[in-house]
């Protein structure tokens, strides 16, 4: 069915505004954007945007979909059955999708789960966001995230461990290039994996025709998975100019995930975060905003990526990263770029996704309000009134 989106305001997603516009779509493709008047075709559904706003389907570049977003989800999701861990992940999927998150990038995952998850979204057996998803994440042994990942030490073996992931369906190969704040004993600003190790993986998955990500806190870190050819660094917390520069000549783009900080920060232990989990964060927290600082600065792209499945990071809560986002400096319209077209570049479906311009995906989001004048709109359930994933509408509250 042609459906039209009648005289509104719409966010292009590329820093435009077009006022009492109309937006066309038919066979899950954007057909027409018109401004002023424009004259419907007969028998099209009219949606109303009078008093709301339309914008293009939000992109998280970093969720765990087999993380719960519980006080402590690493050892719940390795002490549960893997139907249950599978069970949640679908559920967090579906809750993403109403939310206004379309499309997302899977940072992690355990027992093929997030790779069986978003075959089941492609064939439309649940209902949830596109996904792009990375199979198991590439770490030293012990190094950060070894409950969920697959330990490798040595070029040779890292070499095998990517090829694995591109093997079992991995759209990205993800790297640990430092330790974090969710795994005991590990320092987020030590390298782990080496550089050539890092190089290792990232040959492998671009021989493959696929992109990397590197968890990488600390600077030498940053450094080495930089020289190793990433394609994004995950987190950033402690940037310096050489590293800012590299990414810059390089177009290296930069998730800050500041909801996984922020969260950990406002519940605590006294949620039941562990103790050695909430020190760490508050030890790296004003790192992390000065390097998101700098890098903004540098005009360095930086992507909307929330890591859901965090402490009480939830899935379906993604858009409080565009507050965070805002409240660090980012006007609303940086902001929401970030979690439209420079994610849909991020993700290498620019082409495809992330502005509302003729011949894309009609991956749309219809907000009760205009967010440009209160950023806050975003992150109440009641004001998306409409979401709409290549032409199918998957939440439409009227």
């Amino acid at each position: 069915m042609t459906t039209a989106f009648v005289d509104g305001t719409v966010i292009i997603g590329d820093g435009r505004v077009y006022e009492h516009t109309t937006v066309i779509v038919d066979e899950g493709r954007i057909v027409k954007v018109a401004k002023g008047k424009y004259q419907i075709p007969r028998n099209v559904e009219k949606i109303s945007l009078q008093g709301r706003t339309l914008l293009p389907g939000f992109i998280d570049c970093h969720v765990h979909f087999c993380l719960d977003g519980g006080p402590d989800p690493v050892s719940s999701l390795t002490s549960e059955p893997e139907t249950m861990a599978t069970l949640k992940a679908a559920n967090s999927a579906t809750k993403t999708l109403k939310a206004g998150i379309t499309s997302i990038r899977d940072m992690g995952g355990i027992s093929g789960i997030d790779l069986g998850l978003k075959l089941a979204i492609q064939s439309g057996l649940i209902p949830g966001p596109r996904m792009l998803a990375s199979g198991q994440l590439i770490c030293m042994t012990g190094g950060h995230g070894w409950q969920i990942g697959l330990e490798a030490n040595g070029v040779d073996e890292v070499r095998k461990a990517a090829r694995l992931q591109i093997k079992a369906g991995a759209d990205i190969v993800k790297l640990m290039a430092t330790g974090g704040v969710l795994t005991p004993g590990v320092e987020p600003g030590s390298e782990q994996l080496t550089r050539d190790e890092l190089r290792a993986g990232v040959e492998e998955a671009h021989k493959a025709g696929k992109k990397t990500a590197t968890h990488a806190m600390g600077t030498n870190g940053i450094l080495n998975a930089l020289h190793a050819g990433i394609d994004s660094i995950e987190h950033g917390v402690y940037l310096n100019e050489r590293a800012i520069s590299l990414m810059a000549k390089r177009r290296v783009p930069l998730i800050p995930t500041l909801s996984a900080q922020y969260h950990i920060e406002s519940k605590g232990t006294k949620a039941g975060i562990p103790a050695f989990a909430v020190e760490k964060a508050l030890k790296v927290k004003p790192f992390h905003l000065e390097s998101l600082r700098m890098a903004k600065e540098a005009e360095i792209q930086i992507a909307m990526g929330t890591d859901a499945g965090s402490p009480f990071n939830q899935h379906g809560k993604n858009l409080g990263e565009i507050k965070l986002l805002v409240d660090n400096g980012f006007s609303p319209m940086e902001a929401i770029e970030s979690g439209t077209r420079v994610a849909a570049h991020v993700l290498g479906l620019e082409k495809e996704l992330g502005t509302i311009e003729e011949g894309k995906l009609a991956d749309v989001v219809m907000v009760e309000g205009n967010p440009l004048e209160d950023i806050e709109i975003l992150l109440k359930e009641e004001s998306i009134r409409l979401v709409m994933k290549e032409g199918v509408t998957h939440q439409n509250l009227g």
